[in-house]
C-alpha cells in the first residue's frame, strides 16, 4: 500500500524506537504524533506497511456513513479474530454480514429488549453481593463477571450451569489475550504457530463450541418458551424461510460474548472511578432513583428516564471509549479533504482521540456530564462509542440498558470512594481499566 504525499508521515525508524512503549501503551505516541503532525498521519510500520492514523471527526463520518459502501473492515477483524470467534456479525462483510443483520436485528428491538430486564436485574444484584462495605476492592473483576453473567443469562435463561459459565468467561478472555499478542508482536508470528499456541486457542474455541452446542440442542429438545436471546435465535428466519444453521448460530454466540461482556464491563468500571471521583453526580444519580422509583416499580419506565444516569455514562464513554480505535480498509481509490488514498489504505480512526479534540469539546479531558443534557445525539458527528452508519453495534440499547441498571442500583446501596489517584488504563483490544481499587460505603 502507498499513499500521495501530502500525508506527514512518521518513519519506520521512529516506530521502531518507540516500539517498546507502543506495546505497553500506544496513546501515548500517538497523541503525540496527533500533535505535532496533524489530524491525519501515516506511521510506517514495516518496509512496505503502513496505517493512517486519524483524529479527524468528519473523515470518521465520511467513511463510516456517507461513503460506508466503499470501505470494509480491516483484516484484524475478517480474518485474525475469526478463527477464534467464527464469522458472525462483528467479523463478516458484504452480503453474509447483510442477511445476519437483517435476520438478528429484531432480537435487539427495545421492545424485545423490555423481557430481558428482569433477568438483567437480578444478574446485576447477585454479583454486587461480592461487594464488602468498609473494604478496598479492585471493582473491575466484580464488573467484568457481572457483565459475562448478564449476557448469560440474556442468552440462555436458566439453561447453562456455572461450571459451564465459568468455562466460557475463562476460554472468550484466553482467546482475546491471545489476540492481543498476535496483533502487538507480528514479529513473533511465526513462534505463536511453531510452539503451539495458536492451536491450543483454537482449541479451547472448540471447547467452548461443544459447550454451546450442548446447550441449544437441549434447548430444542425442550418445550419450555424462556422468551430469551437464544429462543428468538432459534426462533428468527430468513426471506427463504430457512433458519439459522447450527454453526453460524454458535459464530453468533460467541460474537456476543467476546463483544457484550468486555466492553460494558470497561465502560462500567471506568463510570465508577469517576462517579468516585465525583461524588456529586453519586447523589445526583440517587436522587433521580428516589424520584422515579416514587412514581413507578416498572423496570422499563426506571431505565429509560434516567437522566442523569444516562448523561454519566455518556459522557464516561466519550473519556473512555471502550472500543477506542474503528478500522476501515478502502475498496477503491478515495479522496478525503484534499487527501489521497489508494486502493488497500489501512486507515484506523482514533475514538480516544476525537472524543478529547480540543476543537470539537469545551474543556476536553473534564469529566463534565451536563454536556449531554439534551442526548448523545447532539453530538452525533463527532461522538463514536458504539461506531457509528450501518455497522454500528447492535447491542448499543441493550449495553446502555444493562449499564443505567448496574450504576442505579449500586448507587442506589452505596456511596464510592476513591482508593486511586488518578484513572489509569491499559489499552488492548478494547480499551481496559487498571487499579480501579474503591471503598464502598453502606447508603443509610
Amino acid at each position: 500500500m502507498s499513499l500521495k504525499q501530502n500525508i506527514p508521515t512518521v518513519p519506520l525508524s521512529r516506530f521502531i524506537k518507540h516500539s517498546l512503549e507502543i506495546l505497553k501503551n500506544p496513546l501515548p505516541f500517538h497523541h503525540k504524533n496527533f500533535e505535532e503532525q496533524g489530524d491525519v498521519f501515516k506511521l510506517k510500520i514495516g518496509f512496505k506497511n503502513s496505517v493512517v492514523f486519524i483524529r479527524d471527526a468528519a473523515f470518521a463520518e465520511y467513511v463510516l456513513q456517507k461513503n460506508q459502501k466503499n470501505y470494509t473492515k480491516s483484516k484484524i477483524q475478517t480474518e485474525d479474530l475469526v478463527k477464534y470467534v467464527g464469522k458472525g456479525l462483528l467479523t463478516s462483510e458484504g452480503e453474509h454480514w447483510k442477511k445476519q443483520r437483517k435476520l438478528i436485528q429484531p432480537a435487539f428491538h427495545k421492545k424485545q429488549l423490555e423481557n430481558l430486564l428482569e433477568s438483567i436485574k437480578s444478574a446485576i444484584l447477585l454479583e454486587y453481593d461480592k461487594i464488602t462495605p468498609n473494604k478496598v476492592i479492585d471493582i473491575f473483576p466484580i464488573l467484568n463477571d457481572l457483565a459475562f453473567q448478564t449476557v448469560v443469562k440474556s442468552l440462555f435463561s436458566s439453561a447453562a450451569n456455572q461450571e459451564d459459565i465459568n468455562r466460557l468467561q475463562y476460554i472468550t478472555e484466553q482467546a482475546q489475550k491471545m489476540l492481543v499478542k498476535e496483533l502487538r508482536q507480528p514479529y513473533l508470528g511465526w513462534w505463536f504457530n511453531l510452539s503451539g499456541e495458536i492451536e491450543k486457542h483454537i482449541e479451547l474455541t472448540n471447547e467452548a463450541r461443544q459447550i454451546l452446542k450442548r446447550i441449544v440442542n437441549e434447548r430444542r429438545a425442550s418445550t419450555i418458551k424462556e422468551d430469551d436471546l437464544l429462543d428468538m435465535l432459534l426462533e428468527a428466519r430468513y426471506d427463504d424461510g430457512n433458519a439459522m444453521e447450527e454453526e453460524q448460530l454458535i459464530d453468533e454466540i460467541l460474537i456476543l460474548f467476546t463483544a457484550g461482556h468486555e466492553t460494558t464491563s470497561n465502560a462500567l468500571t471506568f463510570t465508577m472511578q469517576l462517579l468516585a471521583l465525583h461524588p456529586e453526580w453519586q447523589d445526583k444519580i440517587y436522587e433521580e432513583r428516589l424520584a422515579l422509583k416514587s412514581e413507578s416499580d416498572d423496570l422499563m419506565d426506571l431505565v429509560s428516564q434516567s437522566k442523569v444516569c444516562q448523561q454519566v455514562l455518556e459522557e464516561a464513554m466519550r473519556l473512555y471509549p471502550p472500543a477506542y480505535f474503528i478500522d476501515r480498509v478502502n475498496k477503491e481509490p478515495d479522496t478525503f479533504n484534499g487527501m489521497d488514498f489508494e486502493e488497500g489504505s489501512n486507515l484506523l480512526f482514533s475514538v480516544y482521540e476525537i472524543h478529547r479534540h480540543p476543537k470539537l469539546w469545551e474543556q476536553p479531558n473534564a469529566f463534565l456530564p451536563e454536556r449531554f443534557n439534551e442526548g448523545s445525539r447532539k453530538f452525533s458527528s463527532q461522538y463514536f462509542p458504539f461506531g457509528a452508519g450501518p455497522r454500528k453495534c447492535i447491542g448499543n440499547n441493550f449495553a446502555m440498558f444493562e449499564m443505567i441498571i448496574a450504576v442505579s442500583e449500586l448507587v442506589s446501596n452505596y456511596k464510592m470512594h476513591p482508593e486511586f489517584d488518578d484513572i489509569d488504563i491499559t489499552p488492548l483490544i478494547t480499551l481496559k481499566p487498571k487499579n480501579a481499587y474503591l471503598k464502598f460505603e453502606k447508603r443509610n
